[in-house]
């Protein structure tokens, strides 16, 4: 491997996959319950807190999920921007491979900026219009 090769980093998917998962994280927490009670499924929701007592402490500090979760999804991003004009390798078939992982990380990103909205408007706006 020349000092070209080991230059030239292919795009990783993780802070991608990262904003993924804390945004999913807004969607348990304040959507889920949500939906749950919204469908009369209120006996449902009681067991899963039994079982998965952190989605209690979710819901109260939401404040704090939906802040880490907007850095994380800000900061993937950035990162997205930023590598999308990074050279990728000359093979063809590794630029091939470099290509479709920028276009997954954008796609992981926007369905995380989704979940983010939706989890956003269950936790804050939804809540006041159910009540």
């Amino acid at each position: 491997m020349n000092s070209i090769e080991t230059e030239i980093k292919p795009p990783s998917v993780l802070p991608a996959t990262l904003a993924l998962f804390t945004s999913v994280s807004t969607l348990i927490c304040c959507a889920l319950p949500a939906l749950l009670v919204s469908m009369g499924m209120g006996a449902v929701m009681a067991g899963l807190i039994e079982t998965v007592p952190g989605i209690t402490w979710m819901g109260t500090n939401k404040a704090i999920v939906f802040t880490v979760a907007g850095l994380v999804l800000t900061v993937s991003g950035a990162w997205q921007w930023h590598a999308r004009n990074l050279p990728c390798p000359a093979d063809p078939a590794k630029a091939r491979a470099c290509t479709r992982l920028r276009r997954i990380g954008w796609v992981l990103w926007w369905i995380s900026v989704a979940a983010f909205a939706v989890g956003g408007f269950f936790a804050f706006f939804a809540a006041d219009l159910l009540l």
